[in-house]
């Protein structure tokens, strides 16, 4: 029984490892995975990649095509769509939540968390952390923190087409500037201006994507249902 529940930690370590590289653009949309290279890069065998990668075809993460490969699963703008859709229902609903007398311990967690997003050797991902933190933090305000489970189990598209975003700005300034806007809402008790900065903040994403896909359309899925041809560099028809 031991060595069945050590087995099942690795394969969800390893799992959870590969959606990492995915969700951070390490492994790029449209990329081809390689079992034997990533068993190799990972120091594991062939067995748990392949279960790995099965897993992220269910996320929708990666696409698996018999007798052709398995390839990163390239940004679905509908994907991204409907993972915005069901975070902003959450996030604006938890605004409309928040309590007369907000907890002191998270209010100061969020300011603290508002300082270093202006921190000057800020890199992406760190920057996304705490981007991620904020969020979850507004929704510990209003009481709901356990919905965040719910909302980033649905964007995965959601996140890499946010952090491609991220890529194109020379300064993740603008995003702390939103950031700030809301928490001074949401300190001022004016639900409505919260509201609204949320969401503009959230549908930045939006004109994020129709810029990127204008000088990088491999990035995305014209067409979900397309197959690739392996040749020496993947070609999707």
């Amino acid at each position: 029984m031991a060595d069945s529940n050590r087995r099942t930690t690795s394969r969800r370590a390893l799992y959870n490892r590969l959606r990492r590289m995915v969700l951070t653009l390490e492994l790029p949309p449209g990329a081809a995975l390689s079992e034997n290279e990533l068993a190799a890069s990972l120091g594991v065998s062939r067995t748990p990649v392949r279960e790995s990668l099965i897993m992220l075809a269910q996320d929708g993460l990666v696409q698996i095509f018999p007798k052709i490969g398995s390839f990163v699963s390239r940004v679905d703008p509908a994907q991204v769509a409907d993972a915005q859709f069901l975070r902003e229902a959450v996030e604006l609903a938890a605004l409309e939540d928040l309590p007369a007398e907000l907890d002191p311990g998270v209010v100061a967690e969020l300011r603290d968390n508002l300082e270093h997003q202006r921190g000057p050797e800020l890199d992406l991902e760190e920057f996304f952390t705490l981007d991620e933190a904020f969020h979850q933090g507004l929704l510990r305000l209003s009481g709901h923190a356990n919905a965040w489970t719910t909302v980033a189990a649905a964007k995965g598209h959601l996140d890499r087409a946010r952090r491609l975003g991220l890529h194109e700005h020379a300064s993740s300034a603008a995003f702390a500037d939103q950031h700030t806007q809301i928490f001074e809402a949401v300190l001022s008790g004016d639900t409505d201006r919260a509201r609204a900065a949320m969401r503009t903040h959230l549908r930045a994403v939006f004109s994020d994507i129709e810029r990127i896909r204008a000088h990088s359309p491999q990035l995305f899925a014209s067409d979900p249902g397309a197959v690739p041809v392996r040749r020496s560099v993947a070609v999707w028809e």
